[in-house]
């Protein structure tokens, strides 16, 4: 070892032994080294994954995650999911409450007879389905038909809310009174809240009677079309 090498060395020693010296002043009884940070695992990654909220870009990839939905025990009992149909950029966008039998067995909203009487009320409307987005707040089917539990609807309204995200419409028709109530976070009655514009999240909203209650209460149809009126005005206007 060379002169110069060898002062360099003794130099190093020395400012480390002042140092810990001086730590030992200070109250360390040793210096504990740092580990090295430890590579992740395949399995913590994927932990990571799924515990990170995933915001879909486009409502063929939202479909998919809905498509394996287990949140509530609804997926128990479900024969399809009915995830929504129409136009994905849809001026105008229907939601409803929650899948029935027809539609729990075709995977397809609004099938039945209120479905028939929907699509005449569209054609008067001069609209088709093709050109309209139709979804429910819930995507399985309840038990008889009963109304949602709170956490049905916890588990499930996130999609719906990224449904209309996705889709940015201009104008939203409720159709029934759990629809309207659940948008508007109201427990307002159906007959008070129909004819009436409000807003969801900035997109105004008429709320209306549910086909399936025309069919029983056939007098309610001259007030559906009344709200509808109002639906293709703004639409006109727009």
């Amino acid at each position: 070892m060379s002169d110069k090498l060898y002062h360099e060395c003794h130099e190093v020693i020395s400012q480390g032994r002042a140092i810990l010296e001086d730590l030992q002043q200070w109250g360390f009884e040793s210096v504990i080294p740092l580990p090295d940070k430890e590579p992740v695992s395949a399995v913590d990654q994927l932990q990571q994954d799924v515990s990170t909220p995933h915001i879909p870009k486009s409502m063929a990839e939202l479909e998919t995650i809905v498509s394996g939905c287990s949140l509530c025990p609804l997926c128990e009992q479900r024969n399809k999911i009915v995830f929504g149909a129409g136009n994905p950029q849809a001026r105008l966008v229907l939601v409803g409450e929650a899948p029935g039998r027809e539609e729990d067995e075709k995977g397809y909203p609004f099938v039945g007879e209120a479905g028939k009487l929907l699509d005449k009320i569209l054609l008067a409307m001069h609209l088709s389905r093709e050109e309209v987005y139709i979804c429910n707040v819930l995507k399985c089917r309840p038990p008889d038909n009963r109304d949602p539990q709170p956490d049905e609807i916890a588990s499930c309204e996130p999609f719906l809310k990224q449904q209309l995200a996705l889709i940015q419409p201009e104008l939203i028709v409720t159709l029934g009174r759990f629809a309207a109530q659940e948008l508007l976070k109201t427990k307002e009655p159906i007959g008070k809240l129909r004819g009436n514009w409000h807003e969801y999240e900035g997109i105004p909203l008429m709320p209306t009677f549910h086909p399936a209650y025309l069919l029983r209460n056939p007098s309610g149809k001259r007030p559906v079309w009344e709200d509808m009126k109002q639906v293709m005005q703004r639409l006109s206007h727009n």
